[in-house]
């Protein structure tokens, strides 16, 4: 049985209600307000389903969680993140929080077994080429390469039951469009802290293989960074 009741997001840790930083955000997306830094992205196209996204290569600090459900999972592995960013590391640096919060979630878990879900926060430009060294030898550096992405987006509150619904939905989508991505895993994303009640935006995403499919009926958009 799932966690239901709870938010995914508020599970984590109550230090999080401090992390919103004040003053502009570098992103002109309109979903990512409560952040100085984060994760840009060019949009490929848009369907009534999904969209497709280009991200560059960029560097995470992660650590793994075993756990049988995601919100525990995605609890225990906060905690240490947060700790790192509030001074736990060799250098003593405290730096705010980025967004999102990444999650990447196995797509096979079995019912009575645990399973491995990664949870990172994307490092901020000062320490993208040299992150201060965690402390805390669960931690380590993960680089996302160059890739194209499909993406679900949501609203509400990123529940365990809804990121899965939400993955689900969109792998039926691709699946219709004959679209290839990759099926060992999805990525649970949350952009906001919870204090932040209304207008909350959460995303799912399937990483593409091959050529990007837009559907039959799709917009296209210029490159350009959103």
């Amino acid at each position: 049985m799932r966690l239901m009741g709870v938010p995914l997001l508020c599970l984590l840790c109550l230090e999080s209600l401090a992390v919103s930083s004040v003053g502009p955000s570098n992103s002109s997306s309109s979903f990512c307000s409560e952040s100085r830094e984060c994760l840009q992205f060019d949009l490929v196209c848009r369907t009534e389903q999904y969209e497709v996204r280009h991200y560059s290569a960029t560097r995470w600090v992660s650590t793994d969680a075993e756990a049988y459900f995601l919100g525990v999972g995605a609890a225990m592995a906060f905690r240490r993140l947060y700790h790192y960013i509030s001074g736990a590391n060799e250098e003593g640096v405290r730096f705010e929080m980025t967004a999102p919060v990444l999650v990447e979630v196995p797509e096979e878990v079995k019912m009575w077994e645990p399973a491995i879900y990664t949870l990172s926060f994307l490092l901020p430009s000062a320490y993208q080429e040299r992150p201060p060294t965690p402390t805390n030898d669960k931690l380590y550096f993960s680089d996302m390469p160059d890739m194209d992405v499909y993406v679900r987006s949501y609203g509400g509150w990123m529940l365990s039951i809804t990121s899965r619904v939400h993955a689900h939905l969109l792998s039926r989508a691709l699946l219709r469009a004959h679209a290839h991505f990759n099926h060992t895993h999805h990525y649970a994303l949350g952009y906001d802290s919870p204090l932040k009640l209304l207008n909350r935006h959460n995303e799912v995403w399937y990483v593409v293989e091959g050529d990007p499919v837009c559907g039959e009926e799709h917009t296209p958009l210029p490159t350009g960074t959103h």
